[in-house]
């Protein structure tokens, strides 16, 4: 019975539309971040013409925890750990390979807790935290 991974494939979640759905499995179905423009590409033929659609549907699916948009990229990745934002310490952290483009997530609940004190000591209403981590991932290092 092949029922090890079929938690990470979401199944359609009532509350998303359906252009958030297919926004979302594009995301999953990708083993690298992608552009709203690379999302946009693979959704033509699923009627999705505007950026702007493509954006709405990142912008609701980053505010329900479910993709990440990593700045330094300017692309998204869908959440590894869709429990990281339940808790309020789920800090989520990537490293992001600058040869393959690999990216790894880590959720890492002490720095999570030591931002969210720093925050609450500055009285910084923290509403969500990314950590980009550069560098070169050991399967590029090793190929080297």
């Amino acid at each position: 019975m092949a029922h090890s991974h079929d938690h990470h494939h979401h199944e359609a979640r009532p509350d998303l539309t359906r252009n958030q759905d297919l926004v979302l499995r594009t995301l999953n179905g990708a083993d690298a971040p992608l552009s709203a423009y690379d999302i946009l590409d693979r959704l033509r033929d699923d009627g999705l013409r505007a950026p702007l659609q493509v954006y709405r549907a990142l912008e609701r699916l980053i505010e329900a925890g479910l993709a990440h948009r990593l700045e330094s990229l300017n692309a998204f990745v869908c959440c590894a750990d869709a429990g990281c934002h339940e808790k309020a310490s789920g800090t989520a952290a990537f490293a992001i390979c600058s040869k393959c483009g690999r990216v790894d997530e880590f959720t890492d609940a002490e720095v999570g807790e030591r931002l969210a004190s720093w925050a609450g000591a500055q009285g910084f209403a923290l509403e969500r935290t990314t950590i980009e981590l550069r560098g070169v991932c050991q399967g590029c290092r090793t190929a080297g």
